[in-house]
This record gives C-alpha cells, structure tokens and sequence, in this order.
C-alpha cells in the first residue's frame, strides 16, 4: 500500500499509536494558558476537559497579540482572558513578573504554553518550578526553535511530528513528557505537514498535561 492510499487515521495509528489516559488526580487542576495566535490547543485542552478526559479547568489565558484570535475563543468558552502586550514591557523580565502576577491570582497549579511565541525567562520558570509546558511542532531534540517544520522539510526527515515538554531556560529544551510522531510524505509542503502535525497536538496536549501532573504527584 503506497502512502497515497492509506487513510489518514489509519496512518496515524501506523506512527503514533494511541495512548492510555493517566489516571485521574483527585483534585482538577487549574491551568493557566499562555498563547499568541489562533488558540487551537486551547479549544483541545477545554474540549478534554469538557468530555471528562482530563480533570483540570483553565482559570485564566494570557494572551500577547491584541489580535489573535485565541482572545476570541476564550470568550466563547467563558475562560477570563488577559492581555499582556509584550511591547508595553521594557524587557522580558518584566513581561514575566506581570505574567508571575496574574498567574498567581487565578492560582494557577500548571502553566501552560500554548502557541506562546515570546521567549520566557528565568523568572517565570523559577516561579513555576517543572509546572511549565510547552507544545513544539516537532520531535525534539531534533529542530527546535522557529520554523520547525520547515526545518524538517528542509532536512528531508521521513518523520516529524510533535514535543510536550517541561520548559526550561534553553530554548525547547527540558525534559519531555509525551510525542508524537507524523510521517513526511513527498509531496508534503510545510502548510500540509503543519495540519497533520498541529491534530496530534491536539491529541496528546491534554493527556500530557495529565501525565506530567501525575508524575510530579508521585
């Protein structure tokens, strides 16, 4: 069977098999998201919650482009959204003491990168000790930082797909927590393997947040 042929459900369970939902933590979690654009992740993660698969609820979005769009779907889901431009801060640091600030007053228990495209510092990691994750559109350690996918077409990798990991300084560094993996067909441009990558997000964002709570609990 030639990869035209194969049904895309069928090749995704070829490359990146389903896997099993951690089990629940006895209190939700609150989650705080951090995000720049569209916001998809974050209607996959309310849409996980809303189903009963992971026991969290998202008690505030931070958001740094007045116009993404990602503002909008919070209001659709009633999540308290908050903008934070980041060039109404002199530096990052202090884009991160403000982001500190309104995190800690949701009380927040996991911070949440969701398409956040600013560069974090030392003083929110510190604040947030291993209770920060990040989605990357690829298989770290393996392209990271902008462009991922086209880095990967660009490599002419047969297999790409997707990182949740801790966040540390480093840029898409920190220990990683769940992937998935996507096959690169030849005739893939970076719009059409971003598509395909950016449904496994969806798929094992929420189970990765579960996971990484588990883990830390134990």
């Amino acid at each position: 069977m030639s990869p035209d042929e194969l049904e895309f459900g069928a090749e995704l369970s070829i490359i990146s098999p389903q896997v099993e939902w951690p089990t629940a933590q006895a209190q939700p979690l609150r989650l705080g998201l951090m995000a720049s654009g569209n916001g998809s992740n974050l209607a996959a993660i309310a849409n996980a919650i809303a189903a009963g698969q992971l026991n969290a609820s998202i008690a505030v979005l931070i958001y740094n482009q007045p116009e993404a769009r990602v503002a909008q779907r919070a209001e659709q889901l009633g999540i308290p959204a908050v903008l934070l431009d980041h060039r109404a801060f002199p530096n990052r640091e202090l884009l991160d003491a403000a982001i500190i600030q309104t995190l800690l007053q949701a009380e927040v228990d996991w911070v949440i990168m969701a398409g956040w495209m600013r560069r974090v510092t030392q003083v929110l990691i510190a604040a947030f000790p291993q209770r920060i994750l990040n989605i990357h559109p690829s298989l770290l350690p393996s392209f990271p930082g902008l462009r991922a996918v086209e880095q990967a077409l660009k490599a002419g990798v047969k297999i790409s797909g997707c990182t949740v990991h801790i966040v540390e300084l480093a840029v898409d560094s920190g220990p990683i927590i769940m992937q998935a993996a996507v096959p690169v067909w030849p005739n893939d441009t970076a719009p059409t393997l971003q598509a395909r990558i950016q449904q496994q997000e969806h798929r094992i964002y929420p189970q990765a947040i579960a996971l990484a709570a588990q883990q830390s609990d134990e």
